[in-house]
């Protein structure tokens, strides 16, 4: 039986599209990547806002149309199941994340594939370049932010065991894993629910201590938990990449209080300062939210003069989605195309911002991981770059051939609002 998978949604998400590849691969089942050819195509939904949900419909639609037998798992799942299986009864099996535990008898039972797995983080399928993987350090959330559906969805936060991240964190570097890129809804708490005094700073330091990683890289840090003690040991650390992914949502005190955000605008403004002035080489990403209920004309200026002051290196924003059963939803709205016409100012602002940014990197050395070739460049990335497809790349010049996955040196000769330009050095 030849089974496709197709994963949507974040890399939160793609960790379990790998444990269901591994349990699979274990299987009496055949994994291929063509769905045309699949005798059983699972899609692995995304439902955090609408912009997602609508691609998971239109995917599931997508694939009803090659008469196989197809299962539906995911985020979108776990929220609306009633509805899906009332709504798409072309799908002949729906998986909630609450069944997850029992995956493998769900699916043997569906298929007949005789698993004798369970869902497991150390056989997981990587479907990420091989010098590349994914580390995810904890599930669920506990900050109900009043937009965000995460809580309803994957529940209360609960880290993974210490040991069990670091074991499996030794199985990928035995793999050939160069970069480790932890994954978390909120990394900074990590450790916080567990009874041994363990922490995202203790779980850093043994981390760094692996032989064989070239970056460490930690993503979705929250503002108010990034501490003294997590900026030195970034900043001492050996392959901890100097990169702090912070997303705010915004700067205005009145809007982080109406989203149920912690801090404070001049928090913020102490925070980064901070992290500049105990590593200046760090680079700063943030996300915002632009148009979320309330939001007013002042509100929208306290957010652009806190963009042009703090001067993030990489900035992602997103008009607000609203979503049923949050307290959002119900607050008042801001009209759309407002919303829309403040978001392109936003982008304007950090597009000047970001390629200012880029040119004060001309003339730096930086150690970069080939990722790809276009054309006449190489395609790389340092620790500047969050593997993500938001961040851009290092376009590389070389004499000699280089190969995926290959570290090499580059000086930095030119930069546009996304990208920089390097030549090979050594």
């Amino acid at each position: 039986m030849k089974i496709a998978l197709v994963s949507l949604g974040c890399v939160k998400n793609l960790v379990d599209s790998e444990m269901v590849l591994g349990l699979l691969k274990k299987s009496k089942g055949k994994i291929i990547n063509d769905v045309e050819k699949a005798d059983v195509i699972i899609v692995n939904t995304c439902g955090f806002i609408e912009s997602a949900k609508q691609e998971s419909i239109n995917t599931i639609l997508e694939m009803t149309d090659y008469n196989k037998k197809l299962i539906v798992m995911g985020c979108l799942v776990e929220r609306y199941y009633d509805g899906l299986v009332k709504e798409i009864p072309e799908v002949d099996l729906f998986i909630r994340i609450k069944d997850y535990p029992k995956i493998d008898e769900i699916l043997d039972n569906f298929l007949g594939l005789d698993v004798k797995t369970k869902l497991n983080m150390h056989d997981r399928l990587l479907s990420t370049p091989k010098h590349l993987a994914y580390l995810r350090i904890s599930d669920g959330c506990n900050n109900k932010c009043h937009y965000c559906a995460i809580p309803l969805i994957r529940g209360e936060y609960v880290s993974r065991p210490f040991e069990d991240i670091i074991l499996e964190a030794k199985e990928l570097a035995k793999k050939g894993v160069k970069e480790l890129v932890l994954i978390s809804q909120d990394t900074t708490r990590y450790g916080t629910d567990l009874a041994n005094g363990e922490s995202i700073v203790s779980l850093l330091k043994e981390l760094d201590k692996i032989e064989g990683f070239e970056f460490i890289r930690f993503l979705y840090l929250y503002p108010n938990d990034v501490t003294d003690e997590l900026i030195e040991c970034v900043k001492n650390s050996k392959n901890i990449t100097p990169y702090f992914d912070v997303p705010i949502q915004h700067a205005s005190d009145k809007m982080l209080a109406n989203m149920n955000r912690r801090g404070t605008n001049e928090d913020m403004k102490f925070l980064f300062k901070k992290i500049r002035e105990s590593i200046p080489h760090a680079v700063l990403r943030t996300t915002l939210i632009i148009g979320y209920p309330t939001e007013d004309d002042n509100d929208h200026e306290i957010l652009k003069d806190f963009i042009k002051e703090v001067r993030f290196d990489k900035l992602g924003a997103f008009t607000y989605s609203r979503e049923e059963d949050t307290v959002s939803y119900d607050m008042p709205q801001v009209d759309s195309e407002i919303a829309q016409k403040r978001y392109e100012e936003i982008l304007n602002i950090q597009e000047e911002l970001s390629l200012e940014k880029g040119q004060e990197r001309i003339g730096q050395i930086h150690k970069v991981i080939i990722e790809d070739f276009e054309g006449y460049y190489y395609l790389g990335r340092s620790y500047a770059f969050a593997p993500d497809d938001i961040d851009g790349y290092i376009f590389v010049e070389s004499d000699e051939e280089l190969s995926v996955g290959d570290i090499v040196h580059c000086e930095i000769f030119d930069a546009d609002s996304y990208n920089l330009f390097g030549r090979k050095i050594s």
